[in-house]
């Protein structure tokens, strides 16, 4: 246990040394922001870029592994969504529930905790599972959103934003051209290659202080939202990284390390994804924000102990 520690101490301390600039007044809010951007905008992207062109074919194509992650994953989505709309949520705010319950921090928090406690060979299972959240589930989301926003609207005109948001996101774009590099086989020039190194080694650090430092804003609360935190946060610390270890065990037998892979990602908090969709849409700000809060405070514990379980 006290190894594990020291393995995921590290990686929570980063967001622990930005929450606390943060309070302390070192940075201000807008240096949260511009951080954000670029972890979003180069740092990130640099880094699945790099990992999708250097990797091999067989690497990324993990079938049993996508579909445990990733049946998993929709399965809570949707299961959020529904039972939202059961008690008479608006499509778009059953949206940013079922996001909050599905969402794993894969981009900020999955990269540095699985290099860490698995290796580099869990890069490229990370970089599926980011794929499948930050590309696939939030374009659900946008168009249930987007649909909720146009009720009555034309499906043609959803269908084009949602296209227009992923293809200028750089999360979405990064790994694409990768993919185009590595389909080439014309590998990664040396000056590209130690310019990649460069700025993709900092996607981890600066995206663990900037999650640090989002968490230290401060919120308005709202009523009665305390019963909905703690369920979203139960579903997605709990709930979602056993059924992901039923299918991993027993409908898709997955080897050791892809199992592991599959449930600590599962397991990991909810990201800061749906809180921006959230503020965008002025949907469920504050209690998105609750909900990663608690996660990624409660996860220190869940995942120290899911490791020992695991090792």
């Amino acid at each position: 246990m006290i190894s594990i520690l020291l393995i995921v101490l590290p990686i929570f301390a980063l967001t622990f040394v930005g929450w606390l600039a943060r309070r302390v007044g070192i940075f201000s809010p807008q240096s949260t922001t511009e951080l954000n951007r670029f972890v979003v905008y180069l740092a990130l992207p640099a880094l699945l870029f790099d990992i999708v062109a250097k990797a091999q074919l067989a690497d990324i194509w993990q079938p049993g592994f996508l579909a445990v992650f990733g049946l998993s994953t929709f399965f809570f989505f949707a299961a959020t969504v529904a039972v939202s709309r059961l008690t008479g949520a608006p499509i778009g705010n059953a949206a940013i529930h079922g996001l909050n319950g599905a969402y794993s921090n894969t981009a900020f928090l999955g990269f540095p905790l699985l290099l860490a406690t698995l290796g580099p060979g869990s890069q490229a299972l990370t970089l599926i599972a980011t794929i499948n959240t930050v590309c696939v589930l939030f374009a659900v989301a946008i168009v249930l959103i987007e649909f909720g926003n146009q009720s009555g609207g034309r499906p043609l005109t959803i269908l084009l934003r949602v296209l227009q948001a992923l293809f200028r996101n750089p999360l979405v774009l990064a790994p694409l051209l990768g993919a185009a590099v590595m389909a080439s086989g014309v590998g990664v020039a040396a000056p590209l290659d130690a310019f990649l190194k460069l700025l993709g080694s900092a996607a981890s650090p600066c995206a663990l202080v900037c999650l640090g430092m989002f968490l230290a804003e401060p919120r308005e609360t709202e009523a009665g939202g305390t019963g909905k935190t703690a369920l979203l946060v139960a579903l997605k610390l709990f709930f979602y990284p056993a059924l992901t270890l039923v299918l991993a065990l027993w409908v898709f037998p997955l080897t050791k390390p892809l199992r592991d892979a599959a449930v600590l990602l599962a397991a990991l908090p909810t990201g800061t994804g749906p809180f921006m969709l959230a503020e965008f849409h002025r949907r469920e700000g504050a209690l998105t924000a609750k909900v990663i809060l608690v996660s990624t405070v409660l996860s220190v514990g869940t995942i120290t102990v899911l490791l020992s379980v695991l090792a």
